[in-house]
């Protein structure tokens, strides 16, 4: 079984261009789970961050 892997925020943020403050509102919003390691350490699931990601419908798709 292969062990879940976490990411910070800021990892998070590097990744998918968006900013630590957009990540912060989409966990106060409740669109993003995240997940804490003692009193200040957020850690988030990368596939719970790629579901934020949607792609566009465009003419051409």
């Amino acid at each position: 079984m292969t062990p879940k892997t976490y990411e910070s925020l800021a990892q998070a943020a590097e990744r998918t261009s968006l900013s630590t403050k957009t990540l912060r509102r989409r966990i106060a919003a409740g669109k993003l789970r995240a997940y804490r390691d003692g009193p200040k350490i957020l850690r988030l699931d990368p596939s719970d961050v790629d579901k934020l990601l949607r792609p566009l419908r465009t003419a051409g798709f």
